[in-house]
């Protein structure tokens, strides 16, 4: 059951510049390899997190969120639900505007540790199915 409110959802997909893809690795028969594109397609910088820290796209990536030397709108979470708990708890220290947990991925504990630090949080759900669900124009064809 998704977790989230429709206009945090319309924010994130429109409002946002930078996602940090938390298990974008280089197989592209991946879903997380599918929604990066989705993201770049819709005007997104894309960055991957993963242990080994692949080029994607043009994209440096980092082993690990608290590498990135940058700012991060959202954190995108492509992990199994046990491993996002600390995903989370490191989007938070730092300092990312957002948590997106993608398709089948939960954990309500985590989710309650983003918002008690005002962090919004989207879970168990995927922009490819909320943009048009929310009949948003995006991304842009």
């Amino acid at each position: 059951m998704r977790h989230g409110d429709d206009e945090t959802i319309r924010h994130l997909l429109t409002d946002t510049e930078v996602w940090a893809v938390v298990g974008l690795s280089t197989n592209t028969a991946r879903t997380a390899y599918a929604i990066g594109e989705y993201l770049r397609r819709g005007g997104k910088r894309v960055i991957p997190v993963h242990p080994t820290a692949p080029t994607i796209a043009g994209e440096r990536g980092y082993a690990t969120l608290s590498d990135i030397p940058f700012p991060v709108d959202v954190v995108d979470v492509f992990v199994r639900s046990e491993l996002a708990g600390p995903v989370v708890d490191e989007a938070i220290k730092v300092g990312a505007k957002a948590v997106w947990l993608q398709l089948g991925v939960r954990d309500e504990a985590a989710a309650r540790r983003a918002e008690d630090a005002g962090v919004p949080i989207v879970m168990d759900t995927c922009p490819a199915i909320e943009a048009p669900r929310l009949a948003l124009s995006w991304p842009p064809r």
